[in-house]
Parts: C-alpha cells; structure tokens; sequence
C-alpha cells in the first residue's frame, strides 16, 4: 500500500517511517555513513532507500535539530544552541519570541530509526511524507476520514524538524512548509512540503486513501461538468 501509496499521488520520494526507540531496533544497522550537518538529513537517506537508526551523538552537529529532539548538545561542544539561535536573532530570520513555540519531543529517546515507510522493521512514531500541494490535500483528507486530522490541522514553518514533535504530541496529523535549512540538507524541492502522519495511524491513512483518491476525481468530473454548463449558459 505504501508504493501503491506513492505512485497514486506521483511522490518524487518514498515516505518515511521515523521511530523515537528506548532500545535499538533489531534488523536495521547503525548509522554508518559519516558526520551529517544537519539531523533532517537522515531525512534524505531514507527517502533514498536506506534503513538505520541513529543514536543522539549523530546529531550533535544540528543544535535545533537536537533542541527538537530533546538531545542535549554535550558543554565540551560550547553553547551552540544559543549561539545558532543568536546568529538566526541577528540576520532576522528569527525572533527570539518565537523559541519557545517551538515542538519539542516529550523525552529524549536514546535511538531514532529511520526507514522508507514500506520497509520499516520498527513501530514508527511518525510517518514522514514529501508531497507537492495537491498531492498533501489529498492525504490531510484520508488523515481525516481515518480519524488522524482536524479540520484545522496544525501547520508550521521553521524548522522543518519541529514537524515530527508536533505530530508526537498531538497524535494528529501536521504540515511543515520547510525551513531554509531543512531545504539545504533535504534538498526538498520548491514545489514540495511535508505531511506528518502519526504512526499509529498511518496503516488506516493508507486504507482511507484509495476512497479518497475517487471522491475526490469524481468532484473534479462534477466541478468540470459544472463549469462547462455554467460556461454554456452564459
């Protein structure tokens, strides 16, 4: 259901299932590719096929990344975060107001899993989604006929990571337009942005989407028809 999921709503990537682990998940290795810059990084290698887990010291190099997952950046590294958040402060791309709205998880967890949605061996916290405008409405209306959305459902900016908490502490379905940042390490095309399901929810998503996906060519068939008589008439 997963690529049926992908080639329904012509995603350029597959989703991606995100876990927030007590204990390292079995069948999957360690992530072993190198330092990344940035923690939605890991974002990519899984959109690109790969399965792993991570463990907090992966992240140390993304001080919002690790604020939003509850990490704490060890003293030896100095105070990124409040540096990072400093230089946002004085290039205007943030106000300090802004900080404490920001998602954060609940607990620090001491492994986050990684994998394409159809391939994860864990239960995922969230299932991560990159989806042109249309293709999103499409999955906020099966996350809301499957009981994982709200008519006003909760959207945010900057930063792009600050999606899954939000998601976690819900339980409800999010958006996330991206940030600078998570476009820069992501490479997440302009046309795209992110839709958080709730991983306990994504299976009844998947099986809300196919009914989805025929009301809603069956309103376009009507809306045509409706127009071209409303045209007709004129």
């Amino acid at each position: 259901m997963n690529t049926q999921l992908q080639e329904q709503l012509g995603l350029s990537r597959a989703p991606v299932a995100v876990g927030f682990l007590t204990d390292a998940p079995s069948g999957i290795r360690n992530w072993d590719g190198g330092p990344m810059p940035a923690g939605c990084a890991f974002w990519r290698a899984a959109m690109d096929g790969h399965s792993f887990y991570t463990v907090p010291s992966d992240h140390y190099n993304c001080a919002v990344g690790s604020y939003t997952h509850a990490i704490q950046v060890p003293a030896d590294r100095g105070n990124v975060l409040m540096d990072t958040i400093g230089f946002m402060v004085g290039s205007g791309y943030l106000q300090m107001a802004e900080v404490s709205g920001i998602p954060v998880l609940p607990t620090r967890p001491e492994f986050i899993a990684y994998a394409p949605a159809s391939e994860a061996t864990f239960a995922p916290d969230v299932v991560l989604v990159a989806a042109k405008p249309a293709s999103a409405m499409l999955i906020y209306e099966a996350a809301l006929r499957a009981g994982a959305g709200d008519a006003l459902t909760h959207t945010l900016g900057r930063p792009g990571c600050a999606v899954l908490p939000l998601s976690v502490k819900t339980g409800q379905a999010a958006m996330s337009f991206g940030c600078k940042g998570n476009r820069t390490f992501t490479g997440l095309p302009d046309e795209e942005l992110y839709v958080a399901i709730p991983g306990a929810k994504w299976d009844a998503v998947l099986s809300a989407l196919t009914e989805i996906v025929a009301a809603n060519s069956a309103m376009e068939a009507h809306y045509l028809a409706h127009g071209a008589a409303v045209s007709g008439n004129a």
